[in-house]
């Protein structure tokens, strides 16, 4: 009898999470339900699951609603009325028209119109629904003669008076309005709410057609849904035996390609994975991918194939990845095993720049109606809930700030601020708003609204109004097609090179890049700056502390750097036996067979599966279960938990002792979730070789390139300084020489308009399209006379020394440009002004300090181009110590003049510490760790250049400081502001720092661990 009941996926207005809506069902004894959201399903598939599971028919339908009026209630008959539902709204959503008063026409669904909307005449497949309250109505004569189409109508929208308050508050949230301002008309009635069946049964008991009407519905709404069939699109060609055969040719010309003729270890495995392949009827999807790729090459775009679709020689084969899975040893049955029902896992990186080309060619290759973007649910969080509830209340943006950067402990304690905190409490998961995944994309055999209707965003790309996780669900398998900024790098350094040295380089030749000498030797002391994935401050030290020197290493070393791994003590250990690999023993046996390449230590996911097989006894496939469920990919606690009782009886069944099987599975549990599978790590050691080399052989132009896609782990500042150190002249913007991007001329890199604050993108590019058309500007006559600026524009450029080539100083261009564009808008251009000859003005020489160009610098690009940091102290001092002799100074108190590039929050049991990175007077770079008691009395006081007292710890080659004092240093006063007190140290306010947080619980001591290092008894 309910055929209007919302979930919370009615954003903003709904209270009740789905399965829980199902759990109150089943209290009040309904055996047949209807989830009708409004203007989604995003929640009808669990729901239809939750209602299967309690012996509850399941009815799926939707509330249309145009803005935030209600025009009707559907119900699906079956599939094909919910796919025509989907297929109606996602017609209007595209067309951005609004929903007709009248409901379509769908024969396969049932339409219902509340009393006040009703149409005069109605279809066969539509009634209006009749509420509780307006059952009296009926007696009345209009109403009477319209009783053979009415239908019971009982909304539900919350269960408690709480939540129809939180309801309401919602409701105010969506409208943003205070909660005082809310109408009867912008709410649900208080009586929406599920009662008992008989009570609703009784309330119509008068009028029995009406409760028939209802029951004949509900008999006739049998929208049924298959879970377990595949939804991706099936074929790439026209049949399952056609894509295999393609898939075969294309594997054997990829073979040879790779391997040459003869190598029959890897046509071996090709013809092995061929065979699951086609048993698991993948084959069209490796296709599907193969085809994107072969359109990426033509169009010249450079690509990292990785994730577990690494493993796969197939993959290799094909160019889709460029990792070999026979160097490494890589387990095919990470990637594909008889018991993985779900397609492989493909992630595919794009250049930033080319990645929407990709994704045009995708939806016009495979059709719109057959394509769209996963979508993703925004939940609302922390800091949102605070000032979203705390606006419905009426609180000012003050107390709003409080509220929604302090954590609740600190929260006034006022009545209105505990009402806050009660019902933002309970929002806290729910969704908020729809949004695009960054990456998924869904293609379906069947049209995507045969599932969901979709939305347009700003962006161009239809959005499918579900999660990934619900698109596993139901058998609809994403394709990862991603964008990094390390693709970029790459792709834009070789275009750099081409057009400044006239070398064309082919650096999708791994082989040239891969182990490289020069770049080992770059690898070994950390001098990663740039490089993806490798430059972090925790990565260069890593690599130190290894003293990382060929590819195996760097692919373990990019998964140990992983949170779990760290958590679980095994990076320590790892670093510990890689540097003393003739002071510890395996502890069993296995551990030498199967990790002896990472010195008995897991490290991938990969050797989950190795040990649950060769030490628990598992097969392999019942591994990568384990590993999965280690995940959390969609396996609940109590699956988690008959993995792990399989797991002891396989050990126990092999006479492993109990001790022994314990640790070993404290250590799969510690780290499996959140480590990289290998073939992962190997993707990325290759893309970071890549960039190594580029760095390393063109270093000039490969920061160039770094720095024109806004740079990576660090601030553009951190780049610039990098290009200085490789041998690079850095001039300010020059409006006949730079671009909108920076430009790179021999070794004269001219920083790109981009970088200045303030000025307006479109500005910018006209200059550069004014320069290429009509040649340079003579003076700043000329410019002014061609360039349809603004003085505030101008005067940015002056300040920068974009005029510099005039000759002319600062301080006479400014009073120039003033004079020339007094009264004047860029509007009033005329003939008269551009034929006008420029008038010669007399104007005063003004003194200019030598230090004036810098603190511009500071205002207007954020860092002192024309000079160090070290040149604007008022001291002298630069230290008694350089970092390039740290190794020198272990456990000796050094004194350092350093500025700061980077700290990162790290939690400890004693409070929070933080790691900081540095640059001394000479441009090294070196690190600090600050612990919490230094930081009470010491703590960072923003970007600039500070004195530090501390003490050299050496670990492993790796030196760092332990600060115990710091102080941070002054700059001279701003010359430009000689007579303005209050300005004088403004500037020094505005040089930055990179700051990184870290959100998670302390890791535990090492002692805590304590990961055996002898052989234990088995």
């Amino acid at each position: 009898m309910y055929l209007n009941c919302h979930s919370f996926h009615s954003l903003r207005y709904g209270t009740i999470p789905v399965s829980e809506l199902v759990q109150l069902a089943v209290s009040c004894g309904v055996k047949a339900m209807a989830l009708t959201d409004i203007n989604t399903v995003t929640g009808i598939y669990e729901f239809i699951k939750e209602c299967e599971a309690s012996a509850i028919k399941p009815l799926a339908g939707m509330e249309f609603r145009c803005g935030h009026e209600l025009r009707y209630i559907g119900l699906a008959k079956n599939a094909r009325g919910f796919a025509r539902m989907n297929r109606f709204l996602t017609d209007h959503n595209f067309d951005g028209t609004p929903l007709p008063l009248c409901a379509p026409e769908i024969e396969d669904a049932f339409f219902i119109y509340t009393m006040e909307n009703a149409p005069e005449a109605l279809k066969e497949n539509e009634f209006i629904g009749i509420r509780p309250h307006e059952i009296t109505k009926l007696a009345m004569p209009a109403w009477k003669n319209k009783i053979p189409k009415m239908t019971v109508l009982q909304p539900v929208t919350f269960r408690t008076r709480t939540e129809y308050n939180l309801h309401r508050i919602l409701c105010a949230v969506d409208r943003n309005i205070i909660l005082s301002k809310l109408t009867a008309s912008d709410h649900c009635r208080e009586s929406e709410i599920m009662m008992p069946l008989e009570s609703l049964t009784e309330k119509y008991a008068d009028y029995p057609a009406v409760l028939s009407n209802t029951s004949r519905m509900i008999e006739q709404c049998g929208f049924e849904f298959d879970f377990k069939t595949p939804k991706n699109k099936k074929y790439y060609t026209q049949s399952r035996q056609s894509d295999i055969e393609l898939l075969t040719i294309l594997a054997r010309q990829g073979l040879e390609w790779r391997y040459g003729k003869d190598n029959m270890e890897a046509k071996t495995r090709m013809v092995k994975e061929l065979k699951i392949i086609d048993q698991l009827e993948f084959s069209g999807y490796f296709l599907i991918t193969w085809d994107i790729i072969r359109y990426s090459n033509t169009r010249g775009f450079m690509h990292i194939g990785r994730g577990s679709g690494a493993n796969s020689i197939i993959a290799y084969c094909l160019g889709i990845t460029d990792i070999c899975p026979l160097e490494l040893d890589l387990y095919f049955e990470r990637f594909l095993n008889l018991n993985r029902k779900s397609p492989p896992d493909f992630d595919i990186d794009w250049s930033w720049k080319e990645r929407d080309a990709i994704l045009e060619y995708i939806f016009s290759r495979y059709g719109a109606d057959h394509v769209a973007f996963c979508g993703t649910n925004v939940e609302f969080k922390y800091r949102s809930i605070f000032r979203e509830v705390g606006k419905v209340f009426g609180l000012p943006k003050e107390e709003l700030d409080t509220l929604a950067k302090n954590p609740m402990d600190l929260h006034p304690t006022n009545k209105v601020v505990r009402q806050v905190q009660q019902y933002g409490m309970l929002l806290e998961k729910y969704p908020n708003q729809r949004s695009m995944h960054s990456c998924g994309i869904l293609i379906s055999e069947e049209p995507i609204t045969s599932y969901t209707p979709l939305e347009m965003p700003p962006k161009g790309f239809p959005i499918a109004l579900f999660d990934m996780h619900t698109a596993e669900e139901i058998g609809l398998e994403k394709f990862d097609i991603l964008s990094q900024r390390g693709i970029g790098h790459i792709d834009e350094s070789v275009k750099i090179i081409e057009k400044n040295r006239g070398i064309r380089l082919n650096i999708r030749d791994t082989s040239i890049s891969k182990n490289e000498p020069s770049c080992n030797e770059f690898l070994s002391r950390g001098r990663t700056i740039g490089c993806f994935y490798i430059e972090s401050p925790a990565m260069r030290g890593l690599l130190r502390r290894l003293k990382c020197s060929d590819y195996k290493t760097l692919v373990a070393a990019s998964s140990i750097i992983r949170p779990g791994v760290a958590q679980s003590g095994m990076m320590k250990e790892y670093i510990y036996r890689h540097n003393n690999p003739d002071k510890f023993e395996y502890f069993h046996p296995v551990f030498k067979q199967q990790l002896g390449e990472t010195y008995g230590i897991m490290v991938y996911q990969e050797d989950v599966i190795k040990i649950a097989q060769h030490y628990g006894g598992l097969p392999a496939a019942d591994g990568d279960i384990l590993r999965r469920a280690m995940s959390g990919k969609g396996r609940s606690k109590a699956a988690l938990q008959r993995v792990r009782d399989h797991f002891f009886e396989c050990c126990a069944a092999k006479g492993h002792p109990l001790q022994l099987s314990q640790e070993i599975y404290r250590q799969i549990e510690s780290f499996a979730g959140y480590s990289f599978c290998k073939a992962h790590s190997a993707s990325y050691a290759v893309e970071s070789y890549q960039s190594l080399y580029l760095k390393v052989h063109y270093p000039i132009e490969f920061m160039t390139a770094v720095i024109n896609n806004q740079g990576g782990f660090y601030r553009t500042e951190v780049y610039v300084h990098e290009a200085r150190m490789s041998g690079a002249s850095i001039h300010n913007p020059c409006v006949n020489k730079s671009t909108y991007e920076t430009a790179l001329y021999g070794r004269d890199i001219y920083l790109g308009f981009m970088q200045l604050q303030g000025l307006e993108y479109k500005t910018a590019s006209f200059i550069e399209e004014e320069r290429k058309a009509n040649g340079e500007y003579k003076s700043l006559e000329d410019f002014i006379n061609r360039v349809p600026a603004g003085i505030e524009s101008i005067q940015i450029l002056i300040f920068i020394g974009a005029f510099r080539f005039t000759g002319r100083s600062k301080n006479e261009l400014l009073i120039t440009a003033r004079l020339l564009l007094v009264n004047f808008k860029p509007g009033d251009r005329n003939l008269k002004l551009l034929q006008e000859p420029a008038k010669e003005f007399k104007l005063p020489v003004l003194e200019r300090s030598s230090f004036e160009d810098a603190f511009d610098e500071i205002e207007f690009i954020g860092f002192p181009v024309t000079c160090s940091p070290f040149d604007l102290l008022q001291t002298s001092f630069r230290g008694d110590v350089m970092a390039k002799d740290l190794l020198k100074h272990h456990k000796k108190q050094v004194r350092m003049l350093a500025y700061l590039i980077s700290r990162k929050h790290v939690p400890t049991k004693m409070g929070a510490m933080y790691f900081g990175t540095w640059i001394d007077a000479q441009g090294e770079l070196f690190d600090t760790a600050h612990f919490t008691g230094s930081l009470k009395e010491y703590p960072f006081q923003g970007g600039g250049c500070y004195l530090l007292l501390g003490n050299v710890e050496v670990d492993y080659h790796f030196p760092t400081i332990t600060v115990v004092k710091m102080a941070k240093m002054p700059f001279i006063p701003d010359p430009r502001y000689a007579h303005e007190n209050d300005w004088k140290y403004k500037m020094q306010q505005k040089l930055r720092e990179d700051i990184s947080m870290t959100h998670r619980a302390p890791y535990p001591q090492e002692h805590e661990i304590n990961i055996p290092r002898h052989k234990m008894n088995s």
